[in-house]
């Protein structure tokens, strides 16, 4: 569902080719980082499947605040985590962990590391809804400089799997079979290039 907020819009309003739409899958962490400096402490975590822009929305998050974002960060080095959690605490600056699990579910050694980040509020993102969707293919083929009409988007993304992963090979898919015909994404290239993702009307009917 969507609230007031007219979708899509994009956060930060003045970043130009690093915007970020925030959909219903997202909004929750996105207003989460916007009010940073309401946390208790001055460390969140962000998780989120793959792809789906959690590192796009860290890097932003922490050019917009002066805070540090880590990626990945539950294969970083503990002593490391540790002193930088400390450090955004002394020095009132937020730091952003991402990763694909809460830290309940990490491999942590050090109980200090441990006790901190549990105590750091978890934030996730979503996987996509079909609004959602539906504006990151339309943003995604735009990137490449590719054209596609508002009816072929819509033919396309209720036919494929509701993931940041499953969007991706779809717009490489249109890419590539775009490319090889030498023309816009028409309807006809639309439906070749779901045939090459294994995406037909029969697998369409059952997802």
């Amino acid at each position: 569902m969507t609230d007031q907020i007219a979708l899509p819009f994009q956060w930060p309003a003045e970043a130009n080719e690093r915007d970020f739409i925030v959909g219903d899958a997202n909004r929750t962490a996105v207003r989460h980082l916007e009010h940073w400096s309401l946390w208790p402490v001055m460390a969140s975590v962000l998780t989120g499947p793959r792809k789906s822009g959690r590192s796009l929305l860290g890097r932003i998050f922490a050019a917009k605040t002066g805070g540090r974002f880590v990626d990945n960060a539950e294969t970083q080095d503990e002593e490391r985590l540790f002193h930088a959690w400390n450090a955004a605490q002394a020095d009132r600056k937020p730091l952003l962990l991402a990763a694909d699990e809460p830290p309940a579910r990490w491999k942590i050694k050090l109980p200090d590391l441990r006790s901190r980040l549990l105590a750091s509020q978890h934030v996730a993102i979503e996987e996509p809804d079909s609004q959602l969707m539906t504006a990151l293919v339309e943003k995604l083929i735009n990137s490449r400089g590719l054209e596609a009409r508002p009816e072929v988007v819509r033919y396309v993304v209720p036919r494929i799997e509701r993931s940041y992963v499953a969007l991706g090979r779809l717009v490489d898919a249109l890419d590539e079979a775009a490319l090889a015909r030498r023309r816009p994404i028409t309807l006809a290239v639309a439906k070749e290039a779901l045939a090459t993702i294994g995406v037909t009307e029969d697998t369409y009917r059952l997802l």
